[in-house]
């Protein structure tokens, strides 16, 4: 696949460059303030692996660990008497959703900190996930399920997908609820995911053509002041009414999104184009080596000598000046890049240049 094909194709996994605006649902781009996710993490011990587990000799603290926890179970040992095979020291996570309540259960994934091989077939013990506060909000046990597999012997060894990371299915019980208010007073606020003026606007409007004028106003971009009813019973189906009704987003900035660790290029389709010339060319360097031995005569005294001598050539590709044309429009933009041949890794700089030139019509953004 040439170089052009492998750009075009770059650039299509994106949205359609012309394609008609459609509407969305509030709900999908924006939230109640308030309303969110919390984060949750705990230390545990998975056991009853087959062998896969920690070194003990170079995790002291899966020992030390181990130790508290048959300590508080009334069974003292000694540390050098341990030689633990079968447990890791692992870290657990979860994420806390918006009204959950005690009793219900969330997934939990469990990593691997120390040096185990595998979690496979492993059992978490009893593991209390805390949150920012330092607070217990959930407690975790069960069994470890890993989506991959692996095997060694005589040293060769075979593995599929990743094996110190898996995950426990409702692996954990929320033990405290975290206050989720719906507004304050009379009034709930909206937050759109991406703060756009015309698309507050828009949301305002949606609003106060279903309710009736006044019901809702912006404070700014992303925020949009809304007035609700108090009972919570009819905030709950007001708020339900709200998020469906649906909204035409705003076009975005004009973006060009570089990544320069994968040479890959998006842009959105409010991207433009000036009028300009682009040369390019490519400059290789190539250097062979080549190994040669001086085998001395014989009774000569001498040494076998083995010396390398290298070659270096410089290749410079003819470089065409290219002329871009004004493309209003993304699929315009592509066909003029692509009349460049480059590459992708070509590309960054070669938009980096032109945006430099005035010609690029975009904010460049490099991740």
């Amino acid at each position: 696949m040439s170089n052009v094909w492998k750009f075009a194709l770059v650039l299509t996994i994106l949205l359609v460059g012309n394609g008609a605006a459609y509407a969305e649902r509030i709900k999908d781009m924006a939230s109640v303030q308030g309303v969110r996710t919390n984060q949750l993490a705990g230390f545990g011990l998975v056991v009853g692996l087959d062998g896969s587990g920690d070194q003990t000799t170079q995790t002291p603290f899966t020992v030390q660990s181990i130790i508290n926890m048959l300590g508080q179970m009334g069974v003292n040992l000694p540390p050098s008497s341990l030689q633990l095979k079968n447990v890791a020291a692992v870290m657990v996570t979860a994420t806390l959703p918006a009204f959950a309540k005690p009793g219900q259960n969330i997934d939990v994934t469990v990593s691997s900190i120390g040096n185990a091989k595998s979690l496979r077939g492993g059992t978490l013990i009893m593991a209390p996930l805390k949150g920012a506060d330092g607070q217990v909000y959930a407690i975790s046990q069960g069994n470890v399920l890993v989506g991959g597999v692996g095997a060694s012997a005589g040293g060769s060894s075979a593995q599929v997908n990743h094996l110190s990371v898996g995950r426990i299915p409702a692996g954990a019980t929320v033990e405290r609820a975290v206050n989720t208010p719906l507004g304050q007073g009379d009034y709930i606020n909206l937050e759109l995911n991406a703060g756009d003026f015309t698309t507050a606007n828009r949301v305002v409007q949606a609003i106060n053509n279903r309710f009736g004028a006044g019901t809702a106003s912006a404070s700014d971009a992303r925020q949009i002041r809304v007035a609700a009813p108090r009972d919570n019973n009819q905030r709950v189906a007001f708020l339900s009414q709200i998020e469906n009704l649906p909204v035409t987003a705003g076009n975005g900035a004009a973006k060009v999104i570089l990544n320069a660790r994968t040479g890959s290029v998006v842009m959105n389709q409010n991207v433009e184009v000036d009028n300009c010339a682009v040369a390019h060319g490519n400059l290789a360097v190539t250097i062979t080596s080549e190994t040669q031995v001086s085998q001395p005569n014989p009774l000569s005294q001498g040494a076998t000598v083995a010396t390398q001598t290298a070659q270096i050539d410089i290749t410079a590709q003819k470089g065409e000046l290219v002329t871009l044309p004004v493309s209003p429009s993304l699929s315009e933009v592509v066909k003029a890049l692509n009349a460049v041949g480059a590459s992708p890794q070509d590309l960054l700089a070669i938009l980096q240049a032109m945006k430099a030139a005035g010609a690029l019509r975009a904010e460049l953004e490099i991740i």
